[in-house]
């Protein structure tokens, strides 16, 4: 996808980059371990993704509208919401796995230099990936909250998060690098690996929590 394409999208999803609120979660974390905000990016419109997604400041409202069967609907949903919005979802923990290897952090290789993927759908049974939603912790969140005393590696969170239901709460962020691998806009794609470009991305709190009454 060209740089001018994801500029256009950015523009059309309006991701004007909000300035960080005062309070800060953690020290200055505009620089992490040797990596901008912006990544090893080149293009303006991925350097202006990869803000998003290096955000480390918790959104302060959340909107009640945005549920995992809500990002689930089908339907191309490229305007759906907006990635200014904060959002807390609930969902079965399919999977959990180290992220690629991405211009967002630099291109580090090390797992804990890179983002966790998170899998979560409305029914443990799914088996289809196009039923999925992703969720992801960054190496900014990693490092908040072990300051904190807690563990959110990718070994720790899949040890304690697999196969459970989880409350995630974080910003909500339109992945356009993944947009052609989504099935809501790019219906029928035999390698669809997900069902929505749209992402909690990066989460800012994770909380094990009984099953949904039906």
């Amino acid at each position: 996808m060209s740089s001018r394409h994801i500029a256009s999208i950015l523009l059309c999803l309006s991701l004007a980059i909000p300035a960080f609120a005062q309070g800060a979660d953690s020290n200055n974390l505009e620089i992490y371990n040797g990596c901008g905000m912006e990544g090893d990016a080149r293009s303006p419109g991925v350097r202006a993704l990869n803000r998003l997604k290096n955000r480390y400041v918790a959104p302060q409202e959340i909107d009640p509208a945005i549920t995992l069967a809500a990002m689930l609907e089908s339907g191309r949903d490229t305007g759906r919401w907006k990635v200014k919005q904060g959002a807390e979802i609930v969902g079965y923990v399919f999977d959990v796995k180290v992220g690629g290897i991405e211009s967002t952090n630099c291109h580090a290789r090390a797992s804990a230099q890179r983002d966790t993927h998170i899998e979560l759908v409305l029914d443990p049974m799914a088996g289809s990936p196009t039923l999925r939603v992703i969720v992801e912790v960054t190496p900014r969140w990693r490092e908040i909250m072990a300051a904190r005393g807690m563990d959110w590696s990718t070994r720790a969170l899949r040890d304690r998060l697999l196969g459970r239901w989880v409350k995630v709460r974080g910003w909500m962020l339109f992945d356009v690098e993944h947009q052609n691998q989504s099935e809501n806009t790019a219906p029928g794609r035999e390698r669809n690996w997900r069902a929505t470009a749209w992402e909690i991305h990066p989460i800012t709190s994770i909380e094990v929590v009984q099953r949904p009454a039906r």
